[in-house]
């Protein structure tokens, strides 16, 4: 990593850390990601849960992502610095210091793993494990500057949390617990990339070989509209397993078929286009698919209340 003290200078300047600095490096817009579908994985899983302990289970699994994000902000705190999105970060805007970001990202993944041991089971604990490694080291350390595949791969680490709630539930996996990941996993790429089409410059300075940057915008509207056609048969499927159901299956498909066709005018644009009006057909898009996880999320959950009503 890049040596990042010239960041911290202006620390001295008189900038000080407060509570929502820290907050921050947890990184709470993709925690709140995290949460709801880690308990939707637990709520819905065939094993009931006693109701505290449910609440421990996905407040350890909460912490769990927030050290993941602690670390991801730690060692991006050069690159972050670069980029016109990120440089208001608490490392890179000299508020927290990179050894505080380090600590705290250590100290929260010990707590969260043993807490969800102790909580649920070892099982669920040690995939909690595995997942903050996955992100902070294999995404984050490795793939992120080495890739273009960078947030394809990387990726499975926002996918893992309704597993693990699963887990928490049953101590196993499920055919189910393997399709709400394939969602999150197959969704998360046509997501970043999106954002990507009217972010390129960044990443470019950045040096980051996000796919926009290393093949061009033009495979990237390619890919966005591939993974749209590879995504929908799972969220689909996940309607004919035990969780699913027919108020599940008429969300899928209507929001599948809202992936797919914005993926379709992404595709037939060029960049005259785009830029004429200001990437609006992108940013729609990226706006669609932040609700589209939420939302398959929450009609499983409504899903399992009916039935079980």
């Amino acid at each position: 990593m890049a040596d990042i003290n010239a960041y911290e200078g202006s620390r001295e300047g008189g900038f000080e850390a407060g509570f929502g600095d820290y907050v921050a490096l947890l990184k709470p817009r993709v925690m709140s990601l995290v949460v709801f579908t880690a308990l939707v994985g637990l709520w819905i899983a065939p094993q009931p849960v006693n109701p505290f302990v449910g609440f421990c289970a996905v407040l350890f699994i909460a912490l769990g992502g927030g050290a993941s994000g602690a670390l991801n902000m730690w060692y991006d705190a050069d690159i972050d610095a670069v980029m016109k999105r990120t440089a208001g970060r608490p490392v890179p805007a000299g508020r927290v210091s990179s050894q505080e970001a380090l600590a705290l990202g250590i100290a929260l993944s010990g707590l969260s793993v043993m807490m969800l041991g102790l909580a649920a089971n070892w099982f669920a604990a040690g995939f909690l494990a595995f997942t903050i490694f996955f992100y902070a080291v294999v995404y984050t350390i490795w793939l992120k500057r080495s890739t273009p595949q960078n947030i394809v791969i990387g990726g499975a680490a926002g996918a893992f949390p309704p597993m693990i709630g699963w887990a928490c539930a049953t101590g196993s996996i499920g055919l189910e617990s393997l399709l709400m990941f394939a969602l999150v996993f197959f969704w998360t790429p046509p997501h970043f990339w999106a954002l990507a089409l009217f972010m390129k410059d960044d990443y470019s300075k950045a040096g980051v070989p996000m796919l926009t940057v290393t093949h061009g915008r033009k495979a990237t509207r390619a890919h966005i509209f591939a993974y749209t056609l590879v995504l929908a048969p799972f969220a689909i499927w996940l309607g004919f397993t035990s969780v699913g159901g027919p108020l599940y299956l008429a969300v899928a498909v209507v929001l599948n078929a809202l992936f797919i066709a914005g993926g379709w005018r992404i595709l037939r644009r060029n960049e005259e286009q785009a830029q004429a009006d200001g990437y609006l057909v992108e940013k729609r898009y990226f706006r669609l698919s932040l609700y589209y996880t939420f939302l398959h999320f929450l009609a499983l959950l409504v899903q399992h209340w009916v039935g079980a009503w």
